[in-house]
């Protein structure tokens, strides 16, 4: 465990690079922008499955 630990901070240190900070900022706009669209998304559809499965009981029940 402390060999993988070990290899994979070495591995960090030596061949990953991060990306410049501007390009760092842009990246997480996008992903913040993406994720509040997917959000809006599932809300919409959780609210029209909701709506029909309302409809299809009180269709039921009645």
């Amino acid at each position: 465990m402390l060999t993988y630990i070990k290899e994979s901070y070495e591995e960090l240190r030596n061949n990953v690079t991060l990306p410049p900070r501007a390009e760092s900022s842009n990246l997480m706009v996008v992903v913040a922008v993406f994720s509040i669209l997917f959000a809006l998304a599932t809300w919409g559809v959780d609210t029209v499955f909701s709506k029909i499965i309302k409809v299809y009981f009180n269709y039921v029940l009645n």
